[in-house]
């Protein structure tokens, strides 16, 4: 009797210490979208498309005063270059809203034919720094590609994390 309830009990608790790690990780999901934009990610430095270095935060201080959508992506990326139609969807129907597009290209020919073969309207900057050593990429979590953020006006992100132009949450941000 006393084994088995000893048993029991330590079912109890694993099951306890489970269900506080799955409700962590959710809380950890559903919070994630809310991170702010750190001093790594603030100083991080881009080349805009005529070969001028500028950093995020003067990207940032261009669009001060609009909404952004922020698309993280590159030439060679399929997934990227199959979003673009509905990218540009988005920008007819919210001409209010500012795009900017950043690229993660190996090269910087390669961001600059990029830009010129899928013709997105908005500023275009590329990282010098590989994508997987870039303190940006690191510091936003960047794990996949194309990637966007929504920004309001004052610069708070509104949206931390989508894959996709047409997903719900940056649909509705956009609508607000």
């Amino acid at each position: 009797m006393v084994r088995s309830e000893n048993t029991n009990n330590l079912k109890l608790r694993n099951m306890k210490k489970l269900s506080l790690v799955i409700l962590l990780f959710i809380s950890t999901m559903l919070f994630a979208q809310e991170k702010p934009l750190n001093d790594a990610v603030l100083e991080s430095k881009f080349v805009d498309i005529k070969g001028n270095e500028i950093s995020f935060v003067e990207i940032l201080g261009k669009h001060k005063g609009k909404k952004v959508v922020l698309e993280i992506w590159a030439s060679w990326c399929s997934d990227c270059v199959a979003a673009m139609e509905k990218v540009k969807e988005l920008q007819k129907k919210h001409p209010e809203v500012d795009f900017v597009f950043i690229s993660m290209d190996k090269s910087f020919k390669a961001f600059q034919d990029g830009v010129e073969k899928h013709q997105l309207k908005g500023d275009h900057y590329f990282s010098k720094t590989p994508w997987k050593e870039s303190e940006f990429a690191k510091n936003i979590n960047l794990d996949w590609i194309p990637r966007y953020l929504v920004l309001d006006e004052s610069g708070k992100v509104l949206l931390f994390k989508a894959v996709k132009p047409d997903d719900e949450k940056l649909i509705n941000i956009l609508n607000e």
